[in-house]
């Protein structure tokens, strides 16, 4: 979604493109601004295609069973790529957040396990399950975004450290097996659903997009955020902290993580070590697909929810249709190229 910034955040000027013929100076023709609008909504176009074709091929896709399978496997991917999107919007990428799901779901689980052998009740480790998965999760986002800013390393750098470093820790807590203790309330959260068509846990993953979508939108923490990746400098010279700017943006994408550890677990009920493994490049994909550039600078919440839906539908339609999995990962990286490629010549046309 692009973002009309102060003077500014604007790149130094150069040589004005040549105006279209027939352009009035200061004019822009109809058909660029038609393009502007409706650019950052043709992911949603792609969405309704994609229904009606595989609706066509297999009228079960219409079905409560597929949507509930489509809406219940999107949950830790659209839960991840909230995070990733602030993440992507500065310019930059967290690769550890599979991770984290993955260590905070065991952590908790481990500890929930504890409490409930020594006889606390079930209402309160499961509180305290929660409150320590984001914490941790938090945590271990607030020191990526720690050490990106403070030791001046990249990204890619210190996500894939972390991915690697806290994708192995679930191996070690339990001795690497299972926790399958756990509060009732836990498998109460995983299973339940609002009228028999909402999974719980997916509608706390639409609550927690409609509410970090406002806060991306509507805040001063989103603007600051659309700005230091339209223009890290100049955010720099107009005032803003732009490191512990970067630094609340990562722990944001580990509290995310920490979350979506819990809503995996309760959708399994078991603490799995093997959970959120290659899950952050989906969630990547899901932000791509949904309108971001991964220079930084423009996206919105809206084409994160959308390119989480697609992912998702993709999964279950291919196999409603006896298509062989793989497709999946082949038919994604499609679509990311075409949006990486969609981007760029929006780009192109935005300077005409």
């Amino acid at each position: 979604m692009p973002v009309r910034l102060p003077a500014a955040f604007s790149p130094p000027a150069s040589a004005p493109p040549a105006r279209p013929e027939g352009a009035s100076p200061g004019e822009r023709p109809a058909w660029l601004d038609l393009v502007d609008r409706v650019g950052d909504f043709w992911i949603v176009g792609v969405l309704g295609l994609l229904v009606l074709v595989f609706g066509l091929l297999n009228t079960q896709l219409f079905t409560k069973g597929a949507w509930l399978s489509i809406s219940n496997f999107s949950v830790e991917y659209l839960l991840l790529a909230i995070g990733q999107t602030f993440v992507i919007l500065t310019g930059g990428i967290d690769l550890s957040d599979g991770a984290v799901l993955g260590f905070t779901g065991m952590m908790s689980g481990w500890v929930m396990q504890g409490m409930l052998n020594s006889g606390d009740s079930s209402l309160l480790t499961t509180i305290v399950g929660f409150a320590l998965a984001i914490a941790i999760g938090f945590l271990i986002g607030a020191a990526n975004g720690f050490l990106i800013t403070r030791l001046k390393l990249p990204p890619f750098i210190v996500t894939l450290g972390s991915l690697t470093a806290v994708g192995a820790a679930p191996s070690l807590v339990n001795g690497g097996t299972e926790v399958s203790t756990l509060p009732p309330q836990i498998g109460n959260i995983g299973n339940g659903a609002v009228g028999g068509w909402i999974y719980t846990t997916f509608l706390v993953a639409v609550v927690a997009t409609v509410v970090f979508g406002l806060f991306l939108h509507r805040t001063r923490f989103g603007l600051r955020t659309y700005a230091i990746g339209s223009n890290g400098l100049a955010a720099r010279r107009a005032g803003i902290n732009v490191d512990r700017h970067l630094v609340w943006v990562y722990a944001i994408s580990g509290l995310l993580a920490g979350l979506a550890g819990m809503m995996v677990m309760a959708n399994q009920a078991v603490a799995s070590p093997l959970s959120g493994q290659n899950d952050e490049l989906d969630a990547i994909a899901a932000v791509v697909i949904g309108g971001a550039s991964l220079f930084g600078g423009r996206g919105h919440m809206l084409g994160t929810f959308v390119g989480t839906m697609i992912i998702s539908l993709l999964v279950t339609g291919l196999v409603l249709v006896n298509v062989n999995g793989s497709w999946t990962e082949v038919v994604t990286g499609i679509i990311i190229i075409g949006a990486v490629a969609l981007d760029q010549v929006r780009l192109r046309l935005a300077e005409l």
